[in-house]
């Protein structure tokens, strides 16, 4: 596999000489199997195809092949075409230029091809005959010579060669069950079979992950012959050890054992234990190494059968996450009457589940595998619709997608009117633009001008006594309306608004996925974070989606923004936190919850800062002292929640350390952005600015809530004092950010808005 791989396809279906039927196979072969030996998933050969060439040009072909071959290099060489003999017996390949009564001059001997072969340095060269030999034509087969030949005997000999043809001496090699002139050219049967052998990976008989060629034509002797007995694949291989032609997703993955610990919790006499042992399971279930992945499918299929009912529960449900499943159930798709239509079709879980076939129900329906799936081509009928199926099957089971093709009726185009005449086209409707002299004639007909262009022919007027016969309903008609006062579009506030709305997203979906353990989320491993999590994210999208709204994208939206991005703090800093701690544990074992909720918060601070540079930008935003007695009942406000908080974990530290100093950053952190956001807040200006980031600041101190309360919730004895006030505090804190608001919009001039 360290040398090149490559193939040259030889495909000669048309041909000069009336004596030689015209054959339909080879460019439908010439096709199929250029795809599937260039893809670089499968056989990632360099394909060169010669499609009906005289007999020197492929000549030409076949020596450059095996010339420049390297003794590492793997080399096929493919033929479709006639095959004939003279009246020595000697084999030739017919070319387009092909006479049979001149087979020496005009048709590329078979000899040759073994010269070229025996001479190549390439110590690993593949030769594909797909050429028939007998004495008639039938319907249904074509016939390619006159008379027996075993194409064996032609090419015997040579050390590192091997030869399949498609039939043997005596034998047709059919291009199909029924091939008539009028019908579209289909693959052979012997063509037909080595391209799916190698694309769906059935030619993987021991299933290794690799085709190799004895499994190849195993493969196809089985798939011609069934699909028509009177055609017998043969083969001469003269190669030592085995000669890889593809790779295969048909692997056989055989499970790895089950570590010593692991298996005596499985084992164990404690329900407790082994209930572990299926969350340990669960977690090597999600392993790339699929060895391992399929050893813990094992042991849990195990437990799910003979375990008692709660742990063996537990174990189907691991089980459940690890089956063969798609993003989708049914594909419906229309197209013109034998028209072509795509979809994909992705599949979902673990690598272990991902690791699929697929398998279409009927030739009309084409899979082609890709990274995360497989493509779907699906051919329309004649009328109606058609139904299938696709089963994809994988090592943990199977999982069936339904396929619909519906043939739309074909669209007749409507005629195209003659032209009309000058004076038909005076008289076209008001859709057509008409003659400059019939706007002036009937101005009631034509389209209405442009406000901007209405207002210039009207400002610059010939005299002044065309001024003064103006008729006045003109100036007046069709006003344009006056543009809203927002400004120009900033690049950064909209990234300000698009990263907010992003980190929302990221936020709610990490709330759903497993925060620690791959089996807790956010809600089972720190109680009362995802009501925070749920009251930032609102304000981010609703302050997100106001920063892009063109009304709003000048003050209000990034100013919201910018206290959602206050409030965000207290997040990122606890889960910040989390890494630290748990790192210095050496045991962190955090899954995607915790990163989507990393992310969100990250995103979130990065958000308030771009909506910071965008006011200093478009609103002039700075700093001023505190003024009004809201500001200060505000910035007073915060220093009793704070307080409060201090407070009460000065009040968990007496009753339980330990559980003190797991809920310390709920506290503390809460507590210095309660004094920290009003007095920033106090000193913005203009002031709507440090309403709006104390609005949204308070409803992000108001989520901190949660958490504190679930710290405290199995102490009975706690008194709840400090939380009392911390409640209280921001109440009183929501009160005055309204009266703040309220004042400042009645003491806004008239016409203008915050």
């Amino acid at each position: 596999m360290a040398g090149r791989r490559r193939a040259l396809i030889v495909a000669n279906g048309e041909y000069d000489n009336a004596g030689l039927q015209r054959l339909g196979s080879p460019a439908a072969d010439a096709d199929a199997l250029a795809g599937v030996l260039s893809d670089r998933a499968i056989s990632d050969f360099d394909v060169r195809v010669v499609r009906n060439e005289t007999a020197h040009v492929v000549q030409a072909e076949v020596e450059d092949l095996c010339a420049e071959g390297r003794p590492d290099d793997v080399l096929l060489l493919h033929f479709s075409c006639h095959g004939l003999k003279d009246g020595t017996g000697q084999l030739f390949f017919a070319a387009r230029n092909t006479r049979p009564d001149r087979l020496g001059s005009t048709a590329v001997p078979a000899h040759f091809v073994q010269q070229c072969i025996r001479q190549s340095r390439s110590r690993s060269i593949v030769l594909l005959l797909d050429c028939c030999y007998g004495g008639a034509f039938g319907e249904g087969v074509a016939v390619r010579a006159s008379g027996d030949a075993n194409v064996l005997d032609s090419f015997r000999g040579g050390r590192g060669r091997a030869v399949i043809t498609a039939s043997n001496s005596i034998e047709y090699a059919f291009e199909g069950a029924h091939l008539a002139s009028d019908e579209p050219a289909q693959p052979s049967v012997f063509t037909a079979a080595l391209v799916e052998g190698l694309r769906t990976g059935e030619a993987d008989r021991d299933e290794d992950g690799w085709i190799a060629l004895g499994e190849l034509y195993e493969f196809l002797f089985d798939r011609v012959r069934e699909r028509n007995p009177k055609q017998t694949p043969s083969r001469d291989i003269e190669m030592q050890g085995e000669l890889y032609l593809a790779k295969s997703r048909r692997r056989r993955i055989k499970p790895s054992p089950i570590p010593p610990d692991l298996s005596a919790a499985i084992a164990a006499e404690n329900p407790f234990t082994r209930l572990g042992a299926v969350a340990e399971l669960r977690r090597r279930l999600s392993s790339d190494n699929l060895a391992v992945a399929m050893g813990a499918f094992e042991a849990l299929r195990g437990m799910a059968s003979t375990d008692i009912q709660h742990i063996a529960a537990a174990a189907s449900e691991a089980l459940g996450s690890a089956l063969v499943r798609t993003d989708a159930t049914t594909v419906r798709l229309s197209a013109g009457a034998g028209s072509v239509a795509t979809a994909v079709v992705r599949t979902l879980g673990p690598p272990v589940a991902r690791e699929v076939r697929f398998e279409p129900s009927h030739a009309w329906i084409r899979a082609v595998e890709t990274a995360g799936g497989a493509e779907l081509s699906v051919t329309a009928g004649e009328a109606g619709v058609r139904r299938g199926k696709l089963v994809v099957t994988g090592p943990t089971g199977d999982a069936v997608v339904a396929v619909e093709i519906e043939a739309l009726p074909a669209v007749e185009e409507e005629p195209v009117a003659p032209p009309e005449s000058k004076a038909a086209a005076d008289t076209t409707p008001a859709s057509i633009e008409p003659a400059p002299g019939a706007v002036e004639a009937a101005p009631q007909k034509r389209a209405e001008p442009e406000p901007e262009r209405l207002v210039a022919a009207e400002a610059i007027p010939e005299s002044a006594d065309a001024v003064d016969e103006t008729p006045e309903p003109i100036v007046v008609a069709e006003p344009a309306a006056a543009p809203i006062a927002t400004g120009p579009a900033d690049p950064v506030a909209g990234a300000a608004g698009i990263i907010a709305v992003a980190g929302a997203v990221f936020a709610v979906i990490g709330l759903g996925l497993h925060y620690r353990y791959d089996e807790y989320t956010l809600f089972d491993y720190r109680p009362g974070m995802p009501v925070f999590v749920i009251l930032v994210a609102a304000c981010a999208a609703l302050a997100g989606i106001l920063t892009l709204a063109p009304s709003t994208r000048r003050l209000l939206g990034p100013a919201l923004l910018l206290g959602t991005g206050f409030a965000a703090l207290f997040g990122l800093l606890r889960f910040l936190g989390e890494v630290v701690t748990l790192a210095q544990d050496g045991d962190s074992d955090l899954d995607a919850g915790f990163y989507f909720q990393l992310l969100a918060h990250v995103a979130l601070v990065v958000a308030a800062a771009f909506a910071f540079a965008a006011l200093r930008r478009n609103s002039g935003l700075g700093a001023g002292k505190v003024t009004g007695w809201e500001a200060w009942v505000a910035v007073a406000l915060g220093v009793v929640v704070a307080g409060g908080w201090v407070v009460q974990l000065g009040e968990l530290v007496s009753y339980d350390e330990s559980d003190a100093g797991r809920a310390a950053a709920y506290f503390l952190l809460g507590a210095v952005i309660a004094v920290a956001l009003p007095v920033f807040a106090a000193v913005l200006r203009p002031r709507v600015a440090g309403c709006a980031v104390l609005a949204t600041g308070t409803i992000g101190l108001a989520g901190v809530l949660a958490p504190t309360f679930a710290s405290l919730f199995e102490h009975s004895s706690l008194t709840y004092a400090g939380q009392a006030f911390a409640v209280a505090g921001l109440a009183l804190l929501a009160v005055d950010t309204v009266v703040l608001a309220v004042r400042l919009r009645r003491n806004q001039p008239n016409g203008r808005q915050p």
